[in-house]
């Protein structure tokens, strides 16, 4: 039984809100909060993911149950499930369908990393995607930038083009279709939030200065980006140890040969604490590597407890 539905969530969560409250955890909370790595689980449909986390600052403690389907699935492939616990008891004090929150935090993660990474005159957005996290990076990533256009490249013509009708009517951004070669090369920011197992952007046509953020390959033998890419790029991760286990678009290169550990730069938390300087021209290639952090989740689940707490309150 949900305490909450979807589109309740999505009334109730406010993205600048979120994005904000990110922003606070990765600087304040992260060195003390304990995520244990995420376990994967291979069915006969798909992968079963577990992804947990307690902070022991708040006292919070969440955890969140994904299914990922494989590509033949005739229904949504992602289905999430999130739980608040109670630290003490493990009794669940929130219950929740997680797609829309998973959706929400990954683009508010992505809208974080392109606040401190993208160029401060970014005009262009491009997407490559036309699903669910693609719904969410067009609407949040304008929160941080001041975008002109967005550009969106799907896996056919027409999914490009039905995405596009559909945005116009929710951002205010003129959305236009595009192929690969033109949302790769004419994007200031570009978002890969794809489902596939082989790159969609080709890294000589990345023009200097353009910030990426990767966000759609979770698994080591996957990637949304090719070498060449990765190797004109200064790399930001979400944590370390995630990337180092799961994300295909830094191992391949790795086990290529062609980068090492060196060239992953920074975690989130040294980036947004400006630990550490990632960004030191106009001309740098910045890259955003995601595979999901579970602290994203149970700060926006949080926010979400918070925000029931107070309503009910005034109500």
């Amino acid at each position: 039984m949900f305490d909450i539905s979807e589109d309740e969530i999505r009334e109730q969560l406010d993205p600048a809100k979120v994005i904000s409250a990110l922003e606070d955890a990765f600087r304040h909370q992260f060195p003390k909060t304990i995520i244990p790595a995420r376990t994967h689980i291979t069915t006969a449909n798909g992968v079963f993911l577990m992804m947990s986390c307690h902070d022991p600052l708040s006292g919070r403690v969440g955890v969140k149950l994904v299914t990922v389907l494989n590509e033949s699935a005739t229904v949504d492939r992602i289905q999430a499930t999130y739980m608040l616990l109670d630290p003490v008891t493990a009794k669940p004090t929130l219950i929740i369908p997680a797609n829309y929150l998973t959706d929400l935090r990954t683009a508010a993660t992505s809208a974080l990393a392109t606040k401190f990474l993208a160029r401060e005159d970014a005009q262009v957005l491009g997407i490559f995607g036309t699903g669910r996290q693609a719904r969410a990076h067009a609407k949040v990533l304008p929160l941080v930038r001041n975008f002109s256009r967005i550009l969106v490249c799907g896996t056919k013509r027409d999914k490009s083009f039905s995405f596009a009708d559909e945005m116009s009517a929710h951002v205010n951004v003129t959305v236009e279709p595009a192929d690969a070669a033109t949302c790769t090369a004419q994007s200031d920011v570009l978002c890969t939030c794809t489902t596939g197992l082989t790159s969609v952007v080709e890294g000589d046509l990345i023009r200097p200065g353009t910030h990426l953020n990767l966000i759609g390959a979770f698994r080591p033998q996957c990637r949304e980006v090719d070498s060449r890419t990765i190797q004109r790029a200064r790399i930001v991760v979400d944590t370390y140890d995630a990337t180092l286990a799961e994300a295909g678009d830094l191992l391949i290169p790795m086990n290529e040969g062609l980068i090492t550990r060196k060239a992953i730069l920074s975690d989130l938390h040294e980036l947004i604490s400006r630990k550490k300087t990632i960004r030191r021209s106009d001309a740098d290639i910045t890259v955003f590597k995601s595979v999901g952090c579970a602290l994203e989740d149970l700060v926006t689940a949080s926010l979400l407890q918070t925000s029931q707490i107070a309503g009910s309150r005034l109500a």
